[in-house]
């Protein structure tokens, strides 16, 4: 699907907050009420939109401390990679797992309660899966630049 002008600053302005009302959308991009609610439901459609979220201050429910956990796993077979996938998809710690390249054949992002937790998850719940020959924890000091919005 290619995007106009339009449709670009309509998803930007979702981005910053997907609760406006396609009146405060409307008067946004100037356009009418249906005319945004119909971009709104071609880009949902197309797959352009794939769900409304609402993010949580990870402070105010004790999940501030965040860790990138690199993981390489004992041989690259596809056996191993569909149990290793299916196996790091239930684990509730992990909000993002990423298959990349380079010295490592994962990167985890992980957020538990603090430092203690984080050894509690590694023990009980990570390096007990199959398949694993190695991680690598890297503990964050402070967040730089955070965002859920992709620029358009």
């Amino acid at each position: 699907m290619k995007l106009d002008l339009i449709d670009k600053r309509l998803l930007t302005l979702l981005q910053q907050d997907s609760k406006q009302t396609t009146k405060q959308l409307s008067l946004h991009l100037g356009l009418s009420v249906t005319a945004v609610y119909e971009r709104i439901k071609k880009l949902e459609r197309e797959g352009v939109i794939t769900q409304y979220v609402a993010l949580v201050n990870k402070n105010k429910i004790e999940r501030a401390f965040l860790v990138f956990c690199h993981l390489k796993l004992e041989k690259h077979t596809k056996e191993y990679i569909m149990v290793f996938e299916r196996e790091i998809n239930k684990l509730e710690e992990v909000t993002e797992c990423f298959h990349v390249s380079g010295d490592y054949d994962y990167i985890l992002k992980i957020y538990v309660k603090d430092m203690d937790e984080y050894r509690q998850f590694l023990i009980n719940k990570l390096t007990v899966l199959k398949h694993i020959g190695s991680t690598h924890s890297i503990f964050t000091i402070g967040v730089v630049k955070q965002s859920t919005a992709i620029a358009m």
